[in-house]
Formats: C-alpha cells, sequence, structure tokens
C-alpha cells in the first residue's frame, strides 16, 4: 500500500522545485496528483501540469458531487481563489505512492480523509529575506505582476504557517531548502525510505 507525501512550506519555498525533481528523477517512483483551483493561470502554466483551472461554477458542481477531499480558500486582491483537492481517480494507493503540495491545514484533511498512517509531511522552509527576494524574482518575470497580491500572499503565510500551527499539526522534521537542490533532494529522499515510502 502506498503513501501521500505532502509538501508543505510558505510561498517561495521552493516547493514546486522540488515537487518536480522527485517526479523527474524517478528516485522514489513518486505519481503526480494534480490538484485544482480557480485562480488565473500565470504566464507559462498549463492547464493539467501545475494545476486543473476551473471556474467558480466547476467547483460548485465538484462540490455538491462531493468529489473535494480538502480545499481553501484565499481572500486575494482579485476575489477569491479556491485551490483544492478532488476525488477523481488519481489518488488510488494500491498503486503507489503518491506526491503533492499542500498546506498544513490540506494535512490534516488528507490524514482524515485518507488515515493519519498513509500521509507523509515533508516541510520546506527557507529565511524570510530569501523568502522577499524569490517572491520579487517570480513576480517581476511576469508580464502583468500582480506585487500587491504577492504581499498579502507573503503576511498570509506568516499566520497559516505559524510556529503553533506547525507544530499543532505534528510536523517535527523540516527541510531547509537554502542550499543546492541536489543537497536538500537527498535529504528528503532519505527521510521518505525511512518513511516507508
Amino acid at each position: 500500500m502506498g503513501k501521500i507525501v505532502l509538501l508543505m512550506g510558505k510561498s517561495t519555498t521552493g516547493k514546486d522545485t522540488v515537487y518536480k525533481n522527485l517526479l523527474e528523477k524517478h528516485i522514489l517512483d513518486l505519481k503526480k496528483v494534480v490538484l485544482y483551483t480557480t485562480r488565473p493561470m500565470r504566464d507559462k502554466e498549463e492547464n493539467g501540469v501545475q494545476y486543473y483551472f476551473c471556474d467558480e461554477e466547476g467547483y460548485q458542481k465538484f462540490l455538491n458531487d462531493r468529489k473535494i477531499i480538502e480545499g481553501r480558500t484565499y481572500d486575494t486582491c482579485y476575489g477569491p481563489w479556491r485551490y483544492f483537492t478532488v476525488d477523481d481517480g488519481q489518488i488510488d494507493l494500491s498503486l503507489g505512492s503518491f506526491l503533492m503540495i499542500g498546506t498544513l491545514e490540506a494535512y490534516e484533511s488528507m490524514k482524515e480523509y485518507f488515515g493519519a498512517d498513509k500521509v507523509v509531511p515533508v516541510y520546506i522552509e527557507i529565511s524570510d529575506r530569501i523568502r522577499m527576494e524569490r517572491a520579487m524574482h517570480r513576480e517581476n518575470k511576469q508580464e502583468h505582476p500582480k506585487y500587491d497580491e504577492m504581499c498579502r500572499r507573503y503576511l498570509a503565510d506568516e499566520e497559516d504557517f505559524s510556529e503553533e500551527k506547525i507544530k499543532e499539526a505534528g510536523i517535527t522534521r523540516r527541510f531547509n531548502n537554502e542550499g543546492s537542490i541536489e543537497q536538500i533532494l537527498g535529504e528528503i529522499t532519505s527521510y521518505l525510505k525511512d518513511m516507508g515510502v
């Protein structure tokens, strides 16, 4: 029986890069889970790759059909944006282990839905200074930068990933992503093997 590896951390900590590398290197034969969102696509994103993009009507249909495993809504400067995991057949633990990105709330919901023994948390962190530098760099590359939303997200992460909430979720192992990608991948891979992934 497989497990769900859930990458977590504040924005711009490198979760997407770690995710992509863990999948591409096939070290642990993890399978991809694509989340859903109602937010607009960023430049160079593709539907079904980073997220499945849908509108509010699509979200409401999943909700009415009781297909949403976990989800959260962010009140952004551009209106509410929803991020959610759908029971759409992507996650079948009899076929192996799966990799996804989420929040502390998603971690709690996934444990409730699949069982605590089936979900392995991987919390990634970097210093606040580096987070802000990365956020600015990412936003500067957008055709239409949304600096107000970048700042809102940064501040929201401070609350959403507070030390108290990390402790309440039972997260005890953290991975610092200020070194090389090879370093953090090695640390995470070793940890996941120890956790039976």
